[in-house]
């Protein structure tokens, strides 16, 4: 039999009076899209929040995958309170799942009176051992993962998912691709609560409508065209992102709109290959480098349309947040984690099917042709991303503390 599939997620209601339980959230290291989520539940007066962070990365580790070294040029560590575990990895390597190991985090917990903890996700050994020294404790788990199905999985690895997914005590929902992989691995709707992934939308906008005025000029540094459409990539050059496929879509595209131009922004291994390939095609490129915090609101004011055509391994892509937050439409990929949530088929973006390039080049066509359209298109990408962002995700956390309250 199959099972329902959550349309709606359930919301919670409890009477809220009285103080929630101490409130923490264990994450590998601090990332620059989850500081105002983390602001907002340290400014709620019914909480008192804490995040522990297994390592501080520096600038090389920070670059890990630009071929940079850099570090964040806005505070990723005001505003919230945090605590450092001890770890016993010496590598500290984030991407590999034994990277990073830990020392007292059950004492850290106890320590600090902790009722409740938001874990993220289960990708390193550090976040099960925060998992299982909080059900030593008797401390109740939220896990907020990336996880969806898109990608095909063997039987063990979904037998293994199961049985730790089964270890939690709620789960917040990021998107409906993820609130789908819960749903796929047994778990009842009445403990998956709406906690979309989002970005600081108020702030994207803001900072691209103080910058709407330079827009000629800034597209005129990036010898962008007054009369060109500017399609938008931000992120790392790796092979994840299938950059060649957008510059052999613009390459079929421009055999029948000359006007277009690829805004590049990021750095990464497959930088050289993808500046041989755009120049075997004749595909026009402005590479602008890695941008930092501080700057990538140019890209968003200078561009048209953003594209990411990823494969599965996006089990998100918050480019899209921001793109839409400064009013610009997107086309992604039908594996792109946020497809489902922020794309409304021809009304905020497009989405097209991942790796056929003559479907992507359909979509840049009709992005190309409409300026009214796509400019319409964008300012309803605005609206729509508005119900994903720092508020509806801290009133997921909380509707989950006040059902794990009840049970």
């Amino acid at each position: 039999m199959n099972r329902a599939r959550p349309q709606v997620l359930r919301s919670f209601v409890l009477d809220p009076s009285g103080p929630l339980e101490n409130l923490a959230l264990v994450v590998t290291h601090p990332v620059q899209y989850q500081v105002p989520w983390y602001q907002a539940l340290s400014a709620r007066e019914d909480l008192r929040f804490l995040v522990y962070f297994m390592f501080l990365p520096d600038a090389q580790q920070q670059g890990e995958g630009f071929d940079q070294s850099f570090s964040w040029d806005v505070p990723i560590l005001e505003g919230y309170s945090w605590s450092l575990l001890r770890t016993r990895s010496a590598n500290r390597n984030t991407a590999q799942f034994s990277g990073l190991r830990v020392n007292g985090v059950a004492e850290s917990l106890a320590r600090d009176n902790i009722g409740s903890c938001i874990i993220h996700g289960w990708g390193s050994y550090g976040l099960l051992q925060a998992l299982f020294a909080c059900k030593k404790l008797g401390i109740k788990t939220l896990v907020r993962g990336e996880a969806n199905s898109f990608r095909s999985r063997p039987f063990w690895k979904k037998l293994g998912h199961r049985f730790l997914l089964r270890q939690y005590d709620a789960y917040l929902g990021i998107g409906r691709a993820n609130v789908d992989f819960y749903a796929d691995h047994g778990i009842d709707a009445e403990r998956i609560f709406w906690c979309p992934y989002g970005v600081d939308n108020d702030s994207f906008h803001r900072n691209t409508r103080a910058l709407k005025e330079q827009r000629a000029s800034i597209r005129q540094r990036w010898e962008i065209g007054d009369d060109e459409t500017c399609f938008l990539f931000v992120g790392k050059f790796q092979e994840k992102k299938r950059l060649p496929d957008l510059i052999q879509a613009l390459h079929l595209v421009r055999k029948h709109n000359h006007k277009l131009r690829l805004l590049a922004v990021g750095a990464g291994k497959e930088e050289s290959s993808i500046r041989e390939l755009s120049n075997q095609l004749s595909v026009p490129i402005t590479f602008t480098g890695f941008l930092n915090q501080s700057r990538i609101a140019e890209a968003y004011v200078a561009a048209d349309c953003l594209v990411l055509p990823s494969d599965h391994d996006e089990t998100w892509g918050l480019v899209v947040n921001e793109a839409m937050a400064c009013g610009i439409p997107a086309i992604v990929s039908d594996r792109v984690g946020c497809g489902p949530d922020l794309i409304v088929s021809n009304d905020t973006g497009v989405v097209f099917r991942f790796g056929d390039i003559a479907d992507l080049s359909k979509a840049i066509l009709m992005m190309a042709a409409d300026e009214s359209g796509r400019l319409s298109m964008g300012e309803r990408a605005h609206a729509h991303v508005q119900s994903y962002g720092v508020h509806q995700a801290t009133d997921g956390v909380v509707r989950a503390l006040r059902y794990l309250r009840s049970v």
